[in-house]
């Protein structure tokens, strides 16, 4: 049995690149104020002569990072997802994306779990407006050792990749010793052959407590993990469509424009079933104890376990 590690993914995040930093000499992060904050303090304890702190000018970071990229460095641009995203996103997608330089933007404190820093800072946009950009490898993993493995996954692919982190330290269930990461593939955790339940990042956990639950109940519940939304393993969601008959989407994420909306275009044209998503209901988060949120919001596993229920039952 893997030792269990409660850890929130940033900091993983910020462990991962003090790691791969020892041996690939081209790694360099840039921050915009918030070391502390998305963890990229570890590598700026470790290598100070490669990192930068840009202030808060996340699009500057961006375009710097660019820059560096075309010179033969891997450069990591690290901000809250809010504004990786949102404030930097012309800079992404011109100089970055358009001319598929290598660098890494890290989104940290995504979601609902970023709690009492409230709506402006709960980014539940991110994935969508990264989805839109051609080229972009997006990744949301849902533990340590997932983030671990991506993170080494992202350096060594050759071109812009965005990666989610979360702020909530969250308890481990991937077993390092078993564990294969692909880019672009996604991981049965469970078979099952009533519903599939396809979930991404930090609600992926959740959804393994909810469908061993209904085990239990003889309700048998296929969960699917994807942590790389970009490019999506379609081959794996139609398998599930087809055998299932009917999918039910997990994600930390407004349900317009993330895991839900990736799979169901990948249905629709494959194999049409339908479809029920679970994540943020198009609309802003508040301030508040980031598990309360998360309950609030549906994302927990009575909330996951209920709505499987009900499709199940609804099926038959």
């Amino acid at each position: 049995m893997a030792q269990v590690i409660k850890k929130a993914t940033r900091e993983s995040f910020g462990m991962a690149l003090c790691e791969l930093a020892k041996t690939n000499k081209d790694i360099i992060v840039f921050d915009a104020d918030l070391a502390a904050a998305t963890k990229t303090g570890i590598f700026k304890k470790e290598f100070p002569d490669r990192f930068f702190d840009c202030g808060i000018a996340e699009g500057n970071m961006v375009g710097v990072a660019a820059g560096m990229a075309a010179a033969g460095k891997i450069p990591v641009a690290a901000s809250f997802a809010m504004f990786a995203t949102g404030r930097a996103f012309e800079q992404i997608r011109n100089s970055v994306a358009y001319p598929h330089l290598n660098v890494k933007i890290a989104g940290s404190h995504a979601g609902i779990s970023t709690g009492e820093d409230g709506a402006t800072h709960q980014c539940l946009e991110d994935i969508g407006i990264m989805r839109t950009i051609p080229g972009m490898v997006i990744l949301n993993p849902a533990d340590h050792y997932e983030m671990m493995a991506a993170t080494k996954a992202a350096i060594e692919y050759k071109g812009p990749v965005y990666i989610r982190l979360g702020r909530l330290a969250i308890d481990s269930f991937n077993d390092p010793d078993t564990y294969t990461f692909e880019l672009g593939k996604g991981i049965t955790l469970h078979e099952g052959n009533d519903v599939a339940v396809i979930a991404t990042g930090l609600v992926v956990n959740e959804a393994l407590k909810a469908v061993k639950e209904l085990e239990a109940e003889g309700i048998n519940a296929r969960l699917i993990n994807i942590h790389t939304i970009k490019p999506i393993d379609r081959d794996i969601i139609i398998k599930a469509a087809k055998e299932t008959g009917r999918i039910i989407t997990v994600e930390e994420h407004n349900v317009i424009g993330g895991l839900g909306d990736a799979v169901c275009d990948v249905v629709s044209a494959e194999c049409p079933v339908k479809v029920t998503k679970i994540g943020v209901n198009d609309r802003f988060g508040y301030s508040g104890p980031a598990l309360e949120l998360l309950d609030k919001f549906g994302l927990t596993q009575p909330h996951i376990a209920k709505v499987v229920r009900d499709v199940v039952k609804e099926d038959k």
